[in-house]
């Protein structure tokens, strides 16, 4: 019997079809070292912006408690029996505090806590902050007065905190250092997350390893947990940053989902027209002629208050003699309460009413993410998570840096990865990519700017290495 042996494919012939996770695992490993690369310079260069972040961010959750103790005095009277009107309690805080103009006012928002007088224009008062007047609401008794800055009331402790976290006490310039480190952080969470699933499983665990493994596997293990914590810091400090929030309010604008406000023109203007609403007396009395012609606090809040505008408020006085009361809703915790009204000053009616579920979706996801990065929004539940992401970006930093250090052989330090991954990665990934990178850096610029920088110092770099004979990539290298 013989036996045939079965003919060998030639070139001509069609090779077997290649199964598809073979096909994803090409395109995987030409694409990791690639983004091993972005993840190591990115983490080694950005990493300084993050911890300052991550520090003074763990600062700042834990200010809001902070505050109620440094100002319990302020903020806390013994509960009374009943309230005394608003416009007496405005007037209460004027006779202590004549200087600057009323600006608003906060009546307090529950048994026991006082109202804010807010006065702008205060001589040594900063011109972004108010002068806050701390009124007793049962007897009148003023219990102090403090800088207040922004809209959540932010008090002197806190305000500082703000600051440095926003930008390092070095005005607009400062916050470019809080948006690069915005900018870059889901870029290094995201390539860390690609990494750490694009490793074999048994290579992940922490037991039983030891050295730069056990590092880079806790390192890991820490990014993965706190991923989506860092996804969400990210995304929601670029809604206000100086540069990437412009693109983001540009893009709102154009969507149709900006932030209403309430209207607050009075058609024909009012009689209190051009009265100093400082030297007003606000509905508690008739000291001046002006100030009968102005219903005052009272009835606006009363008006308000029909609307269904429960506490906590702020009441604003008409901006000029075409203007009504604006009456807000300022609870930022859940449930939001963010209902507004204008009220004629002549007539005591409401002239625009705004609701908050009448806000874009895109305004109101904006006011949501504004109020949970700065942990109003669940209270001190929000606040423990904002604290415990920063610990964990610190630790992340930390570790990071430790790997670095234990990259290097003998008295070499943080030996880096090879360049000319790119190389290697297939068109049909690298050119929707690099698409994808343009888009990203023209409306993150603090992203785009930094990172072209980069691969043009590393081209540069690798033309140079290049020349004198050294290699530029190493396909073995591992992380």
């Amino acid at each position: 019997m013989s036996i045939t042996a079965e003919p060998r494919p030639t070139e001509d012939s069609n090779p077997a079809p290649r199964p598809p996770h073979s096909a994803t695992r090409a395109a995987w490993g030409s694409l990791r070292p690639l983004v091993l690369r972005l993840h190591f310079y990115a983490g080694v260069f950005v990493a300084p912006f993050l911890l300052v972040a991550a520090v003074n961010g763990f600062l700042y959750a834990c200010s809001y408690q902070a505050e109620k103790i440094v100002y319990s005095h302020e903020l806390t009277v013994p509960v009374g029996t009943s309230e005394l009107p608003i416009s007496q309690q405005v007037a209460a805080a004027r006779k202590a505090h004549p200087e600057g103009t009323l600006s608003a006012v906060r009546p307090s928002p529950e048994a026991g806590a006082t109202t804010r007088v807010l006065l702008s224009g205060v001589p040594g008062v900063d011109t972004d902050h108010k002068l806050a007047v701390f009124v007793n609401p049962y007897n009148g008794e003023i219990r102090g007065s403090l800088e207040q800055y922004g809209s959540t009331g932010a008090l002197p402790l806190r305000t500082w905190i703000d600051e440095l976290h926003r930008d390092l006490h070095l005005g607009q310039t400062g916050r470019l250092y809080s948006e690069f480190a915005a900018s870059w952080l889901w870029v290094i969470a995201g390539g860390g997350l690609v990494l750490w699933f694009g490793r074999a499983r048994s290579r992940r665990r922490i037991r039983g390893t030891s050295g730069r493994r056990r590092t880079l596997s806790l390192h890991g293990s820490v990014g993965v947990c706190a991923a989506g914590g860092l996804f969400f810091l990210s995304a929601t400090g670029l809604t206000w940053s100086t540069y990437a929030g412009a693109s983001i309010s540009d893009l709102r604008e154009a969507l149709k989902q900006a932030t209403p406000t309430v209207s607050a023109a009075v058609a024909g203007g009012g009689e209190h027209a051009g009265h100093d609403m400082a030297g007003m007396n606000m509905g508690g009395g008739d000291s001046s002629a002006a100030a009968a012609k102005d219903v005052g606090l009272d009835a606006v809040l009363k008006a308000a208050r029909a609307e269904g505008l429960s506490n906590p408020v702020e009441i604003v006085p008409p901006a000029d003699a075409s203007s009504a009361y604006v009456v807000q809703q300022i609870q930022r915790s859940w449930q939001e309460k963010q209902d507004s009204v204008a009220v004629d000053p002549a007539t005591g009616e409401v002239t625009d009413v705004l609701r908050f579920a009448d806000y874009p979706v895109l305004a109101k996801l904006s006011r949501w993410g504004i109020d949970a990065h700065t942990g109003i929004l669940f209270g001190i539940v929000n606040q423990l998570v904002l604290a415990a992401l920063a610990l964990s970006l610190t630790l992340l930093v930390v570790l990071g840096y430790r790997m670095w250090w234990k990259r290097g052989r003998g008295a070499r330090f943080g030996r880096p990865i090879p360049r000319g991954a790119w190389q290697h990665v297939p068109p049909y990934i690298l050119v929707p990519l690099i698409a994808v990178i343009g888009v990203l850096g023209y409306f993150v610029p603090l992203l785009g700017i930094p990172l072209a920088a980069f691969l043009l110092l590393d081209i540069v770099l690798g033309e140079i290495a290049y020349r004198r004979g050294k290699r530029t990539y190493a396909p073995t290298e591992r992380a």
